[in-house]
């Protein structure tokens, strides 16, 4: 019987307490599965946990591929540390009972950073439905400077949403169906009652005539990395410098030091989508077979999720322009060539039963959609979504209105006790099946075979199963980020190698993924096993252990041992392979 979870509940969404009381609770009910981490601190000294989770009696990083998960990196995005912690969960719950998660903990190794930014997701807990992405570096309050229009609860109820205020010039008018709804005004239209909608706030050093909500500094940690980073003057939140902000640099140095990893997966919220590579660049920038990738791997979360697969580039970047520099998966991609996807998870739109083409979600959507929406959360969450607008008397502004989306808990998550569970199940089947396509090496067809005296010819075959290859990607390979396969031969006596070295470099072997296709002779299809063969003078003394064992960072490793008895006679073991499955020997 093993120990209760602390706060293991799909309900209710986690403070930094109670996620360091879970993640401490799992590694101490399971730990022959778990290595808990304290991977870095954030700028208020919060710790960022990582759950190292593998079967580690089938073998360590050195013979196993890694994945890697990591969620709420947007202090808002708070239902991404729910799936992290739901699959890491899963992978202890289920192993021997599921035959996916069985094999993944027997033949990989899962690194999971459920919270990046514990700080940010605490501010936004302790001041709900504050819309607030950043990290510790600036404390809400405090990351607007300069004259302007500053957030604050002007009414003190502990939240802060939008302000409605009369305007003859304003852009929005109060819909004639339901008067909680603001609709743009028509470009002609005039006589009628409009409005200016600004969030809840009061204004610092206002002269009078117009005013501006000063640009946050309140940092943006998925701009914060190493590949296409931009300075702050030219990408919002970008940070002081590459890797400035802790919590960005805990994460790419655990995972530059592992370099076992061969997938990996981010949880963001909110679209309901799975975002691919490119941030910065057209489709046109992928190597060789590198867009098939994401598109044969990523068809396996739209069979899993229904959320569509699309690029962030392509079709979630309504002004090319302006991109999105320093991320995450243009570094983990575009700098190691690690499949990489980013979902950005729950769709409040799709809940409602709103169908839409385009993802991004600043756009304005009819007045029938907005309707429907209004409806879904006055029956999902008993009118729990939407404040009512409130007349307040403004200090500076006179009669305004306060109300609107308490857009944390629609817009950004989904209300935990109807929606989380599901989508957290849906999405970590996902990963699990993205992590099943890793590469995987394997030894087959070892043979000793004495040649007269003490020379012995030994040959076998290394080959990769799996679906991507050992290099993972085009990408990896251009940029010089994938180690080869290497062969050795070893043995704890002395060996007289007489052909053949004892580490040879095979370079990479294909996967699956490079023959989609029939056979054709006007395609060559790159070799998927390589055949290994050492002809060596063995010392008198019999008998004598050879280990023949072939490994690659992102492959992991297989080993054979083979025994020779006497000048005729040998023994081969079968093969322990880091995918935890049994090698063919044929003696």
């Amino acid at each position: 019987m093993r120990p209760p979870i602390r706060h293991l509940s799909f309900t209710y969404y986690l403070t930094y307490d109670q996620l360091t009381e879970v993640v401490h609770d799992l590694a101490a009910a399971w730990p022959e599965f778990v290595r808990l981490h304290a991977i870095g601190q954030s700028h208020r000294q919060r710790t960022l946990w990582l759950l190292e989770i593998s079967n580690w009696t089938t073998g360590d990083e050195k013979s196993k591929p890694g994945f890697y998960i990591d969620a709420n990196i947007h202090a808002e995005e708070i239902c991404g540390t729910s799936v992290a912690l739901y699959t890491a969960v899963t992978l202890l719950r289920d192993y021997g009972h599921d035959p996916l998660v069985t094999r993944l903990l027997d033949e990989q190794i899962f690194y999971i950073v459920p919270r990046v930014n514990p700080d940010g997701a605490e501010f936004v807990q302790q001041l709900p439905f504050y819309e607030w992405i950043g990290n510790g570096r600036f404390l809400p309050g405090e990351e607007q400077s300069g004259p302007g229009l500053h957030y604050a609860d002007l009414d003190g109820n502990g939240l802060i949403l939008d302000m409605r205020v009369r305007d003859d010039a304003g852009e929005w008018k109060a819909s004639s169906l339901d008067p909680r709804l603001l609709l743009p005004r028509s470009p002609d239209e005039t006589g009628g009652v409009y409005y200016r909608l600004l969030p809840e706030g009061r204004l610092v050093d206002w002269k009078g005539g117009d005013f501006a909500v000063p640009r946050p500094q309140d940092g943006n940690l998925n701009r914060n990395y190493p590949s296409n980073w931009v300075p702050e003057s030219q990408q919002y939140g970008s940070g002081e410098h590459p890797l400035s902000e802790p919590e960005v640099a805990a994460v790419v140095r655990w995972i530059l030091d592992h370099p076992n990893i061969a997938g990996m997966q981010c949880y963001h919220s909110h679209s309901g989508v799975i975002l691919r590579p490119w941030l910065t660049f057209p489709d046109s920038h992928f190597l060789g077979e590198d867009k098939l990738l994401y598109q044969s791997i990523g068809e396996l979360g739209v069979a899993e999720t229904g959320y569509p697969l699309i690029s962030v580039f392509e079709d979630f970047t309504p002004d090319k322009s302006l991109k999105r520099y320093g991320s995450s998966i243009d570094w983990s991609f575009g700098a190691l060539g690690i499949p990489t996807f980013s979902t950005e998870l729950w769709d409040v739109f799709r809940a409602a039963g709103i169908e839409r083409e385009d993802f991004y979600p600043l756009r304005n959507f009819a007045e029938q959609e907005w309707l429907k929406l209004l409806r879904w959360q006055d029956e999902a969450l008993g009118g729990e979504g939407f404040m009512p607008w409130t007349p307040f008397d403004h200090p500076q502004l006179g009669p305004v209105e306060l109300g609107g989306w308490k857009r944390m808990l629609t817009f950004r998550n989904p209300p935990p006790a109807r929606y989380l569970e599901e989508m957290a199940q849906a999405n970590c089947r996902f990963t699990l099946r993205h992590a099943a396509c890793a590469p995987q090496l394997r030894l087959r067809d070892c043979t000793a075979t004495p040649l007269g005296g003490r020379l012995w010819q030994i040959r076998a075959v290394a080959d990769n199963p799996g679906f991507l290859p050992t290099s993972l990607s085009a990408q990896a390979v251009a940029m010089r980020a994938a180690p080869p396969v290497v062969a050795e031969l070893t043995s704890p006596a002395p060996l007289r190698f007489v052909q053949g070295t004892p580490r040879v470099a095979l370079g990479h072997l294909a996967g699956r993924l490079q023959r989609h296709t029939a056979y054709s002779r006007f395609y060559d299809w790159p070799a998927s096993a390589q055949p290994l063969e050492w002809l060596v003078e063995v010392p008198e003394e019999l008998p004598l252990s050879l280990t023949v064992r072939v490994a690659c960072p992102r492959a992991g490793a297989a080993t054979a041992t083979i025994q020779l008895l006497s000048s005729t006679s040998i023994q081969i073991e079968p093969a322990q392979v880091a995918a935890g499955r049994s090698t063919k020997v044929q003696p």
